[in-house]
């Protein structure tokens, strides 16, 4: 930014050190008299010039034209007609024949005048106010009338010299002309001072660019008004400033309405994908990153079978809740700063440290030899606590719980084995010891996952799957809107099955796709149904697991159901993840033939995975559904709380609903309010219920008709 504002100052010299050489040169310089060398040369500077106009207009026109700003187009359209004007007024100055028998040297004069009015009016009225996003069919619009006003303006011209010949060179004219002269002029020097002020904004490096731009407009303006009187040459250092004053505006406009939203969401984009891995507090990498690392070892370890062990090491920090409590949550935050610091300047090579949340650390140890080394570098660990932390109301000894799972042996996934460190540290605490290892039960778990496989494949078939919704509610209108649709399974003798424990079960065996297909002929029914006995109609939201989202035929089999249920579509969401997109191409093929049916579709979850803002632009979706890990903790933890305004912030930028889950008291609920969320979900409104409940507790009548 500083470089930026050192050339606008530069740009103001130069024009100052020019306007003084040719004060100083003046005589010589109205001596020269070879007026066809000096029309060639200001026929050579017009083209140049008329070309920096028609990029300004291609800018617009062609350029990323599904994303239109507002300055960009009317910039654009402004340009277009101004640089018709200039053309025809260099072709007609410089004598071409085919243009000046039409437009005599008075006319050629008042394009110029009108051109220079014209483009002082529009960077104006243009750039003294704040930029936005447009509809890409406003921009037929807007070019039509432009054309329009240029034909008009052109035509009236012309019949002005059939009516009137010669009205341009009379004296009134004249006269007319050198007051419109200055009055762009002003509006030119007004421009400047209006970007400028207020001086104490900081000007993004687009705006300075413009001003350096009114600059050498304002000094061309000063030469083409022969307030310095050197002859012929007037009109050729006017023509020299005009061209500098429209690169600058076709480098500017593009800094401002391309190149800098463009770094904006790259900016938004890095800031999620930091917030989402990294803890705001400490600066370390979260358990999100821990899992996606955890997941990389396990996949090398299995294409390597000679590397060595990997212990996980989950800390605690004992008796954390005193020191919140006792000292204040300033001084918890300091301790867990200390902690973090202290450990982290012990981490060697193929170690890695990460926060859990709260007062929990994470210590990864890669390429161990054994379970012995691994425990060695723990006992490390606790050695460093044995002198005390200095907080500034004193020096605390603190001591630290640890848990252990070694990979291989206390987990086969990256999820087991984190899960089975922690609860080692929470049986180390119970315990009252330091260290302790995770124990496996491997065997007894794989049977009874077995089994549980078994009892899946028969669940569809003996209808023991059932659905229960959750209330979406509008957050402005307090009103339900909308309806989740979660799959139950009442096992005949394990009672009901977590959704947790069976739906990867489902994933990885295939059975996902024909209960995917069966929740959603159940959920679109259940919603049919509804709407026939005289309920107002509300979306239900229905979500696809990853093997039904990539069927080649899902759109057809979704399309035909809802054919045969009469279902409108537009009363139905379908919910995906962000990993689903991971294969652009095949996403955008899918998700564009599913919007042809006319459903709404949303991104579950998100905050958690892959999106890339570029491609989230160009997606169609209609919603964005913060994930409940985020909102859970919006409270307590600044880190949640800033991904969560960023995602809404971007989803309003992108013209994205966002709905928030796993809401589960006021202050959440305040929050969200606070950031515009349009819609929330969770618990606090009410568990997911049975369809006679749902229907019993939130469903309302249309207008007219007996409840």
């Amino acid at each position: 930014m500083r470089q930026e504002e050192r050339k606008t100052i530069h740009a103001a010299i130069l024009g100052a050190a020019l306007f003084l050489l040719i004060q100083i040169f003046r005589a010589p310089l109205g001596q020269i008299e070879d007026k066809d060398l000096i029309l060639a040369f200001y026929l050579i500077l017009g083209c140049c010039t008329v070309a920096f106009g028609f990029a300004v207009f291609a800018q617009g026109w062609l350029l990323f034209a599904n994303k239109l700003s507002r300055a960009r187009l009317y910039t654009s359209a402004l340009f277009l007609g101004v640089s018709i004007f200039d053309f025809l007024h260099i072709l007609s100055f410089v004598g071409i024949p085919a243009v000046s028998s039409y437009i005599d040297p008075a006319q050629s004069l008042w394009l110029l005048t009108f051109s220079r009015l014209a483009s002082a009016l529009g960077i104006v009225f243009i750039f003294s106010r704040s930029d936005e996003q447009v509809p890409v069919d406003s921009k037929t619009k807007v070019f039509r009338n432009s054309a329009l006003l240029i034909a008009f303006f052109l035509t009236g011209l012309v019949l002005a010299n059939l009516v009137v010949p010669g009205l341009a060179g009379y004296a009134w004219m004249e006269t007319a002309r050198d007051l419109l002269n200055m009055a762009v002029l002003f509006v030119y020097l007004l421009g400047v001072g209006i970007i400028v002020y207020p001086g104490n904004i900081e000007k993004s490096a687009s705006l300075l660019i413009i001003i350096r731009a009114l600059v050498f407009f304002a000094l061309g303006q000063v030469f083409f008004m022969n307030l310095l009187s050197v002859g012929e040459l007037d009109y050729f250092f006017g023509m020299l400033s005009s061209g500098a004053a429209y690169y600058l505006l076709l480098t500017g406009v593009y800094r401002l309405t391309l190149e800098e939203p463009f770094q904006e969401d790259q900016q938004a984009e890095a800031r999620i994908n930091y917030l989402a891995y990294h803890d705001d507090l400490t600066g370390l990498p979260n358990r999100r990153r821990l899992m996606q690392r955890m997941e990389e070892i396990v996949i090398q370890s299995e294409n390597d079978k000679s590397r060595g062990f990997a212990g996980l090491v989950i800390m605690n920090i004992n008796h954390f809740k005193n020191i919140n409590d006792s000292l204040g949550h300033y001084a918890g935050d300091l301790l867990l700063q200390l902690v973090s610091q202290r450990i982290g300047s012990e981490v060697k090579a193929n170690e890695e440290l990460y926060s859990m949340g709260a007062d929990e650390f994470a210590f990864l140890m890669t390429e161990r030899t054994g379970l012995e080394n691994c425990l060695v570098r723990a006992n490390e660990l606790l050695r460093l606590f044995e002198t005390p932390v200095g907080l500034e109301s004193g020096e605390y000894h603190i001591s630290l719980s640890l848990g252990m799972s070694i990979y291989p042996g206390d987990g086969d996934t990256a999820e087991q084995l984190i899960q089975n460190a922690d609860t080692a540290v929470h049986n180390a605490k119970e315990q009252g010891v330091e260290i302790r290892r995770y124990i496996p039960a491997m065997q007894m778990k794989a049977k009874e996952r077995l089994k549980l496989e078994n009892d899946l494949r028969r669940a569809l078939e003996r209808d023991e799957f059932f659905l229960v919704y959750q209330p979406q509610v509008q957050l402005e209108s307090e009103e339900i809107v909308g309806m989740e649709a979660l799959l139950r399974w009442n096992h005949p003798k394990r009672g009901l099955v977590s959704p947790v424990d069976f739906i990867p079960i489902a994933e990885e065996s295939g059975l996902i796709v024909p209960i995917g297909e069966w929740v959603l002929k159940t959920a679109c029914l259940q919603n049919k149904q509804w709407q026939d006995a005289g309920y107002r109609p509300i979306c239900v939201s229905i979500n696809l697991s990853m093997r039904q989202f990539l069927q080649p035929n899902l759109a057809g089999k979704i399309g035909a159901i809802l054919a045969d249920i009469g279902l409108d579509p537009g009363y139905v969401d379908l919910e995906i993840t962000e990993s689903m997109t991971l294969d652009k191409e095949t996403a955008f093929d899918q998700l564009n033939r599913l919007k042809r049916l006319g459903v709404f579709i949303s991104i579950d979850d998100f905050g958690t995975g892959y999106s890339s803002l570029h491609y989230l632009k160009n997606m169609p979706i209609d919603r964005l559904k913060i994930d409940r890990s985020f909102v859970s903790e919006v409270m307590e933890d600044s880190n949640n709380a800033a991904i969560v305004s960023t995602i809404t912030s971007m989803a309003h930028h992108l013209k994205l609903k966002v709905t928030a889950e796993g809401v589960e008291n006021k202050e959440q609920l305040n929050f969200l309010r606070q950031q515009h969320c349009h819609e929330a979900q969770g618990y606090l409104f009410s568990k997911p219920v049975k369809a006679a409940e749902f229907e019993q507790a939130f469903l309302k009548p249309l207008l007219g008709l007996p409840s």
